[in-house]
């Protein structure tokens, strides 16, 4: 098969650096990865050449924000290669940049604007030569997603029909190719696996699996750290001897030790011999799809693994194909984003699992052009968001990827899962076994449990644990009840998914229609513009609005006036609350239990339909039913308890829970006020973390490379306290093996001395010139927003002037993850973020080898801290915290043995003891900033030479 691409005629290309400077390329010299493939461009020129076009680019609206200009609605004038590149290779990784494209596809790094817009028309020119040869799934298929979006004006369509056509097409495909529910696999349900067994698993075979594992990876013998680390976690997969007493580990295991494979070897000899199944927690979805990665040397056929190794998050993480339907009927009727559809189409064939928030699906594709948020083809459309799911009612039920997800997870040997979901799945499972009920059947077996990232435990019990009355969550149940009730709204209400099972029985009827009636009270469209409109002039409508306007007016009666306010929210405390706010309270809370006593009523009549017709009761009714108990038990049974005691509290103005802290916050979005809420949160949530998750557990293993404070008398005593361990009959086995790295050698970390961390002009001077001097690959961590857009102001360009390329969260219009891709493509590019980064970033090698704090990351003093700041410690509190946060950043510096990195604080008033927690090696020196501009790049340039 020959294909003939029409290369030459592809329109000049336009990349625009941070700063901006830009480069152009027609085609008419040089090659890929050399400054003669493109030319400079002056930036008047390079705004007309984008406004005017045809242009190619990488990611349409960041390349408009560096021009000044509004983000692009698509055309046939702008040509973004990464929806090329999502059409040809969907579901297969790219970072969002032209030097990410040309890893992805193999071509040599450009290096500086012009020669990335030489890249750009290479690989435009590489992919289209690939879909002529190798179209995915079919050339059929592709042909005909590709022919309805050059109908619908796609800027690629003709040039990719022209490739599709380069060569003979088959039988012609028999529909639009959008309708991917139709060619989906059915799963398919099995008989119950049963309880898992007892048997324990011997250190001797966990190390053998070990270095079993490690000879699949092509990786040498297991170092002795790791081989200690196999053994010692065998001891959480050993049987417990008595009920509510986990076999529970806490170990600490250095960045190098090789954690993950140290404890998937005894986890997977345990599963199987017992399972299923053992559930693998992580904190972040960068480290749920490593884990996964991992995975491969104990699963090496991709069959198998894809059903030993299953990856799990929440309903909400998933494509919903009856959202995606709707969706794509809207667009062909010309009101809706069908080029988007059709490219979440082509994900949607190739993907491992319909994941579309961290797993296969380009976070990058629905902010490439200017398309209306409820149109978009992305995450906020089309995945199922809460409680709106039909269960066996939709027409998509037997493909659909949430239920082979579920179904996957219960036969699996290992489950990768995160803690959100395994936490408040515990929760919702916990109150249903209270009332002598079944769990919700999404997360079973949960008997041995791996928290990786352990770190993060206590955070994330606090939020699955914790309960908030907010605007956008009484409106959200409002929608759950009565559906979308605004134009052009989709989605379905209650109602809508029941009133056909429910269909002449009275008492089940009657009590749906008066929750249906009761929900009025709850926000409705437009309610935070009522709340907190622009002009001062509220008008709220029902009492939770008014309520919500109440806890406005106490905050701003309370809470004074302070740089940040507008980015961190105002708080404080709920009680005692102002005389206006204890009124509305009772007045809300009789409108919650309004909506409450229906919904309890309601669920009651479902069970006994259940229980009455169990031999008659069709499958997919059952199914349905199930479904709806769920839903309302979530919230007649939890959220709305939980709200009307916070308000009943408020209300009777009664003396304050020493377990819980309840307080008023407000929400700000550009400046200004858009929501309030009343929060209630256990002060030390280990206790619901140990009643829920860890008591019915059998064995529990807590790692992370940061869990001891060598600070403390006892290095494991916070670990215990803030994993819940201290909260069980007998002490944990601890176990803490220090990084292999010559930390010595490869690391270096300053405190400087002379730089006002309140000037924003010395923070950015002091941060530009450290950047320079580390010739790129320059993290600067801050913690506050403000702080980090002030700076990225200051430093954008001066440093494109030296050919440096600078992203920052909450400037660039790209999320946390995609951010860090570009930075991890980018060997000498720098970013600027805040915790999310400092958490998620994972960037071995030179492209990571200078991290700058702007200040010592303290924990903010809210409300609720120095409610837990009192009960824990006090001032030692408030150190362990700053002192984990920074060990944590440093760990992010160091990520293989060759690596160097260069740590840097810009707060002279840091105290040396936050710095105990470093590796051994590492030695804080207190310099100037000339100082430690000298000393990075003069150790930087060891690595280099």
């Amino acid at each position: 098969m020959s294909a003939q691409i029409p290369t030459l005629d592809l329109a000049p290309a336009l990349v625009v650096l941070p700063g901006p400077r830009a480069g152009y390329a027609d085609g008419a010299t040089g090659r890929s990865g050399d400054e003669g493939g493109g030319r400079p461009l002056r930036t008047p020129d390079a705004r007309d050449l984008f406004e005017h076009g045809p242009v190619l680019v990488a990611h349409a609206s960041m390349t408009a924000k560096r021009l000044n200009l509004q983000a692009p609605a698509r055309g046939r004038g702008v040509f973004d290669v990464l929806e090329l590149y999502a059409f040809t290779r969907p579901a297969t990784f790219c970072a969002p940049s032209a030097v990410g494209l040309a890893t992805a596809l193999g071509l040599p790094e450009p290096k500086g604007a012009p020669a990335q817009a030489q890249t750009l028309r290479d690989a435009a020119g590489a992919l289209l030569h690939e879909l002529a040869m190798t179209p995915r799934p079919s050339r059929e298929e592709a042909l005909a997603v590709a022919e309805i979006l050059a109908r619908a004006g796609w800027a690629w369509g003709p040039a990719v029909v022209g490739a599709l056509r380069s060569a003979p097409v088959g039988n012609q495909f028999r529909s639009s190719g959008l309708d991917v529910w139709a060619r989906a696999v059915e799963w398919e349900d099995q008989a119950p696996p049963g309880e898992p067994g007892s048997r324990p698993v011997d250190p001797e075979r966990a190390s053998e699996r070990l270095r079993e594992l490690l000879q699949r990876s092509g990786l040498d013998e297991a170092r002795e750290a790791q081989d200690t680390f196999a053994r010692e976690a065998a001891y959480a997969f050993a049987p417990r001897e008595r009920e509510g007493e986990p076999q529970m580990m806490l170990a600490e295991a250095g960045t190098g030790v090789g954690k993950t494979l140290g404890y998937l070897a005894p986890a997977s000899v345990w599963a199987e011999m017992n399972g299923p199944s053992v559930w693998i927690s992580t904190y972040t979805r960068a480290l749920q799809r490593q884990i996964e990665r991992e995975s491969h040397s104990i699963y090496p056929d991709p069959l198998v693994r894809a059903r030993k190794a299953v990856v799990r998050k929440g309903r909400e993480n998933y494509l919903c194909l009856l959202n995606f339907q709707e969706q794509v009927n809207t667009a062909q009727l010309g009101n809706g984003d069908l080029i988007g559809l059709g490219l979440a189409a082509r994900w949607a064939r190739a993907s491992r699992d319909g994941d579309m928030t961290g797993g296969d699906f380009p976070a990058w594709l629905p902010t490439l052009f200017a398309v209306a948020p409820s149109v978009q083809a992305g995450p906020a459309n089309l995945v199922d968001r809460r409680g709106e799911c039909i269960h066996a009612g939709c027409q998509h039920y037997r493909v659909c990827f949430i239920e082979k997800a579920v179904r996957a997870s219960k036969r699996a040997d290992i489950v990768i899962a995160n803690h959100a979901l395994v936490l408040s799945q515990a929760a919702f499972d916990g109150a249903r076994a209270a009332r002598g009920l079944k769990g919700d059947n999404e997360t079973t077996s949960l008997k041995r449990i791996v928290f990786d990232e352990g770190h993060h435990l206590f955070d994330a019990a606090d939020s699955a644990f914790s309960a908030a009355l907010s605007g956008a969550e009484a409106a959200e149940l409002r929608r759950w009840l009565r559906g979308p009730e605004g134009r052009g709204r989709r989605g379905r209400g209650l109602e809508a998914r029941l009133l056909d099972i429910i269909g002449e029985r009275e008492g089940a009827r009657g009590a749906l229609n008066a929750a249906l009636h009761a929900a009025a009270a709850l926000p409705g469209e437009g309610w935070s513009g009522r709340i907190a409109p622009p002009d001062g002039q509220v008008n709220p409508i029902g009492p939770i609005e008014t309520y919500l306007v109440s806890v406005i007016e106490q905050l701003r009666a309370r809470v004074t006036d302070r740089p940040g306010a507008a980015e961190q929210g105002l708080q404080c405390a709920a009680r005692p609350a102002i005389e206006l706010v204890r009124e509305r309270a009772g007045e809300a809370a009789k409108a919650l239990a309004a909506i409450e006593a229906p919904l309890l009523a309601l669920a009651r009549h479902l069970e006994d339909v259940l229980d009455e017709e169990a031999d008659t009761l069709p499958t997919s009714e059952r199914a349905r039913i199930e479904g709806a108990l769920r839903g309302l038990d979530r919230r007649a049974r939890m959220t709305l308890p939980a709200w009307r005691s916070i308000l009943k509290a408020i209300d009777e103005d009664a003396d304050d829970d020493p377990e819980f802290v309840d307080w008023f916050e407000a929400t700000f979005l550009y400046g200004r006020v858009v929501d309030a809420a009343c929060r209630r949160h256990w002060v030390d949530p280990t206790e619901p973390l140990r009643a829920a998750v860890l008591s019915p557990a059998h064995g529990v293993l807590v790692t992370s490379a940061t869990l001891t404070d060598p600070a403390l008398e006892d290095p494991f005593a916070l670990a215990e306290m803030r994993t819940g361990a201290a909260r069980l009959p007998q002490s944990p086995k601890v176990l803490r093996l220090v990084s292999p790295f010559d930390y010595e050698k490869n690391a270096r970390a300053f405190v400087v001395t002379d730089v006002g961390k309140d000037d924003p002009r010395q923070v950015s001077a002091a941060m530009r010139e450290l950047f320079l001097a580390a010739g790129g690959g320059g993290l600067g961590l801050f913690t506050a927003i403000r702080r980090l857009k002030a700076v990225h102001e200051r430093i954008a360009a001066p440093l494109a002037d030296q050919g440096l390329a600078l992203y920052a969260q909450h400037v660039d219009p790209l999320e946390a993850g995609a951010l860090v891709d570009i930075f991890r493509a980018e060997e000498d590019a720098c970013l600027l973020g805040t915790d999310a980064i400092r958490d998620g970033i994972d960037v071995p090698g030179r492209s990571l080898r200078l991290l700058v704090f702007d200040r010592v990351p303290w924990p903010r003093p809210d409300v609720l801290h120095k409610a837990r700041r009192a009960r824990f410690g006090g001032k030692g509190y408030d150190d362990s915290t700053a002192r984990a946060r920074i060990s944590q950043a440093f760990g992010r510096l160091i990520r293989r043995a060759d690596d160097r990195g260069v740590f840097v604080m810009l707060d002279a008033a840091a105290p040396t003891r936050l710095f105990s927690s470093l590796p051994e090696g590492v030695t804080i020196e207190r310099v100037s900033l000339v100082e430690a501009i000298e000393a990075t790049a003069a150790f930087l340039s060891e690595d280099r030479s």
